[in-house]
């Protein structure tokens, strides 16, 4: 498991109890003796207006081909959670170096950082 990298997850729902199977890109590798990891939700629904935290990735763009997607997605940045590493499922793909880039760049400034 390694940063950029995206799998099928049980990601906690922020208004209710509950996990729902959704693709999540790791943000850092397994951290800790019971192993966690820093997540970031991805969506197929695009917001009509996107946020500065959010990211598109279009699988037909060859750039993105290797994450394996198979609709256009937003990586929301503003999503965040830490789970446990047992609740990654599969994995799916990767996000290319220069795209990881740019997460690091909008986290930074999402965060303040």
């Amino acid at each position: 498991m390694r940063p950029g990298e995206i799998y099928l997850a049980r990601f906690p729902f922020g208004d209710f109890p509950g996990m729902k199977l959704r693709p999540v890109l790791l943000l850092t590798g397994a951290v800790g003796s019971v192993p966690e990891v820093l997540v970031s939700y991805i969506s197929s629904v695009i917001p009509s207006r996107l946020l500065p935290s959010d990211l598109v990735l279009d699988p037909v763009r060859p750039q993105f081909r290797s994450t394996n997607l198979k609709i256009i997605s937003a990586v929301r940045l503003h999503k965040l959670a830490t789970i446990h590493t047992s609740s990654l499922v599969r994995y799916l793909g990767v996000v290319d170096v220069s795209t990881f880039q740019i997460v690091a760049k909008k986290l930074a400034v999402f965060l303040g950082l």
